[in-house]
C-alpha cells in the first residue's frame, strides 16, 4: 500500500478513516494490524479489496498485488482479481455465509464465477480438498451454516477465501466472536493454509496477545494512521511509541504482578482536522511540539518505523 486514503462523508463532515497508510507485506509473511475500534483497520481491508461503498470513498493511494494496482484497475478487472489474487476472510462468519445455501454450493460458487468448470466428481474432490485444508470433514459440505459451530463457520470462510490459491489473504478479525480454544484452531488452520500457498497474510485485530502468537510483524494504527511498524518480538519487548506501550501494557502478564494499565481518554474525532499529534491528549510523554507538528512515520532503527517526536 502506498499513501492509501479512505474517507467517509457524514453530516458532520468528512471522516478521514484511513489517512495516508503505507505498508508492505511480503510473500509468506503474516503482518498484523492492531488498534482501538475506529482506528481504520477494517476500512483498510475493505478499501484494499475495492469493496467500499458510499458514503465511504477511496480518496487516493495505491494497493499493489504483485504488478497490479487494485486502485487503478477497472471494476471488471477487480472482480477477476478478488479471490484469484487477493481474498478476504470477513469479520463475522455468520454474516459472511449464505444462510440458505449448503457449504458445498458456497465453496464452488467463487470458482465457477471465475470460469472454473467441474463435473460432479471433480467438484466433490475440490470441495473435500478445501475442507481438509482447514481441518474439516468432507461431510461438512452438506451442512447449512446454522448447523455448524462458530469455529467451523470461520474455517469454511477461510476455505472459500483460498479456493483459487490467492497471493494475499486479508483476515479481518477472524476470531473476534470465538472462545480462546477455537481461536487457536482457526488461526492454526489459517497458518497451515498460508504455508501451503506461500501467500501473504494481513491479519487485522485488536488482541495483541493473539498477534504475538501468530504474526511476524506488527503495525499499530491510531486515528487512521500508522504510528509504529516493527517485528512482533520488538513490539512486545520494547515498544517505542507511547500508544504501543500502553496497548502492550493492557495485556495480562503471567510472570510479574502488576496493576492493569488503561489508556485514559478517547480517540480523537476523525472529522475535525486538529494540528499536531492525534495522540497528544492521551499521551503521558506529550511535549509542546506535539500540539503543533504532526509526527511522520520514519525509520528510527533497522526494521523499525515510528511516528513520534521522541525519536
Amino acid at each position: 500500500m502506498r499513501e492509501l486514503r479512505a474517507y467517509y462523508d457524514t453530516p458532520a463532515g468528512t471522516a478521514k478513516a484511513v489517512d495516508g497508510v503505507t505498508l508492505t507485506v511480503d510473500p509468506g509473511e503474516r503482518f498484523g494490524l492492531v488498534g482501538e475500534s475506529g482506528s481504520g483497520k477494517s476500512t483498510i481491508a475493505m478499501a484494499a479489496m475495492r469493496l467500499l461503498r458510499p458514503p465511504a470513498r477511496i480518496e487516493g493511494g495505491q494497493v499493489w498485488v504483485g504488478d497490479v494496482d487494485m486502485m487503478g484497475a477497472s471494476e471488471d478487472e477487480v472482480r477477476r482479481l478478488r479471490l484469484a489474487k487477493v481474498a478476504l476472510v470477513a469479520q463475522g462468519s455468520i454474516n459472511a455465509l449464505n444462510p440458505v445455501a449448503r457449504v458445498r454450493a458456497q465453496l464452488l460458487d467463487g470458482a465457477r464465477d471465475h470460469g472454473v468448470r467441474f463435473n460432479r466428481r471433480e467438484a466433490d474432490s475440490f470441495v473435500a480438498d478445501l475442507l481438509e485444508q482447514v481441518g474439516l470433514h468432507a461431510e461438512v459440505a452438506n451442512s447449512f451454516p446454522h448447523q455448524l459451530s462458530g469455529g467451523m463457520k470461520q474455517r469454511v470462510c477461510i476455505a472459500i477465501a483460498v479456493c483459487l490459491r490467492p497471493e494475499v489473504i486479508i483476515a479481518d478479525e477472524p476470531t473476534s466472536a470465538l472462545d480462546v480454544v477455537v481461536q487457536r484452531q482457526v488461526m492454526e488452520s489459517l497458518r497451515a493454509v498460508q504455508a501451503s500457498l506461500g501467500a501473504a497474510v494481513l491479519l487485522i485485530g485488536h488482541d495483541i496477545g493473539l498477534m504475538a502468537q501468530v504474526v511476524h510483524r506488527l503495525g499499530v494504527m491510531y486515528a487512521g494512521r500508522l504510528v509504529e511498524v516493527c517485528g512482533i518480538r520488538e513490539a512486545c519487548r520494547e515498544p517505542l511509541h507511547p500508544y504501543t506501550r500502553l496497548l502492550v501494557g493492557s495485556v495480562p502478564n503471567l510472570t510479574t504482578k502488576e496493576d492493569f494499565g488503561g489508556i485514559p481518554g478517547l480517540p480523537p474525532s476523525l472529522v475535525i482536522d486538529q494540528p499536531g499529534c492525534p495522540f497528544r491528549e492521551r499521551c503521558p510523554e506529550a511535549m509542546e511540539r506535539c500540539a503543533t507538528e504532526a509526527p511522520v512515520l520514519r525509520t528510527v532503527r533497522p526494521g523499525r518505523q515510528v511516528a513520534c517526536h521522541l525519536y
